[in-house]
């Protein structure tokens, strides 16, 4: 069988085989000028999820703890999931509710956005350690007295802010109060009842 070859090309035609011919060109000369490491297929690093894990040492709620953590976790997962202090509550998990708020070194934190091996040697106290065995915070009473707890998910976050409100010196008036808990969002209707037990607490000067 004798195959027709076209010897009058078209314009159009010729245009397209000389893009073809450039496109090769370029390619081979790629190869050429590559690392042969990359010319090899990837090494298999195995599966995810076999990281090794860190020792860390944390005092939480007063307690030395000793513990092995994937470097990957979060220190409010560390908290739920492997010590079970389920007090403190996992909300949006992207920072912005409030929920899952500890104090570390005194000062508040959002778990969820912490690394737990960035804890290492420092002071952690979740809603579990405010209160001193069966004698509730001060915070915890005011929120009682004024029926500052709401329906209960977001209210550790809300006590372990209200504390640090306090302590860091912006609990002076209830404008300052709403300005610094506005990081603690919930869709419940009693925030006036958590401004007023904190005030209650800052004025009666108790420590905190």
């Amino acid at each position: 069988m004798v195959m027709a070859i076209d010897n009058e090309a078209s314009p159009d035609a010729e245009n397209e085989n000389r893009r073809f011919f450039l496109k090769q060109s370029i390619a081979i000369a790629g190869l050429s000028i590559a690392p042969s490491g990359l010319l090899h297929s990837a090494p298999d690093d195995g599966p995810v999820g076999n990281a090794v894990k860190v020792t860390i040492s944390l005092m939480i709620n007063s307690k030395r703890r000793r513990l092995s953590v994937d470097p990957r976790m979060t220190l409010l997962d560390l908290l739920r999931e492997n010590l079970g202090l389920t007090g403190t509550k996992k909300g949006c998990d992207l920072g912005q509710c409030g929920a899952c708020t500890v104090h570390v070194d005194g000062r508040r934190t959002l778990s969820c956005l912490s690394f737990a091996v960035m804890q290492h040697g420092r002071k952690i106290t979740t809603v579990e350690g405010l209160s001193n065995g069966d004698q509730l915070h001060p915070l915890q009473e005011a929120f009682v007295k004024h029926d500052g707890f709401q329906c209960g998910y977001c209210t550790p976050g809300q006590l372990m802010s209200g504390v640090a409100c306090i302590r860091e010196g912006h609990a002076g008036s209830a404008e300052s109060v709403r300005e610094y808990m506005s990081g603690n969002l919930c869709r419940c209707g009693a925030y006036p009842n958590i401004v007023d037990a904190i005030l209650e607490v800052k004025k009666a000067g108790t420590k905190v």
